[in-house]
């Protein structure tokens, strides 16, 4: 069996979350994540679990950009696709060790993301 990569690893769980298969995404984690966000940092699983469980449902599509690789840094440039806007883009950096993703800085626009005006 290929031994997986850090970049294949975060493509992995990209493309579960994305899909709204939020457990499999959270299977690629590790159990003590941290999650730095707009507004927030997340610590473990569960809270980032419920972060991305809160999120993944209001997708409506996803379009990629482009993956960088860096030893065990991943960065992925991706505009998410809601109800409110389909231009946003959004940039993640994932640190893998062991087979895990242990970190993610996340960089949104939380604004673009909130209902359109009435």
């Amino acid at each position: 069996m290929a031994e997986s990569t850090p970049s294949k690893i975060v493509q992995e769980y990209h493309r579960a979350w994305t899909g709204g298969d939020v457990e499999h995404a959270l299977s690629l984690v590790s159990d003590d994540i941290r999650c730095r966000a707009p507004g927030q940092d997340l610590v473990g699983k569960e809270a980032y679990g419920a972060f991305l469980a809160g999120f993944a449902p209001k997708l409506t599509g996803i379009a990629d950009i482009a993956t960088f690789a860096d030893g065990d840094r991943v960065a992925l440039f991706y505009y998410p696709q809601t109800a409110a806007t389909s231009t946003t883009p959004a940039a993640e950096c994932f640190t893998v060790r062991g087979g895990r993703i242990v970190e993610s800085v996340l960089i949104f626009d939380r604004m673009s993301y909130a209902p359109p005006p009435a």
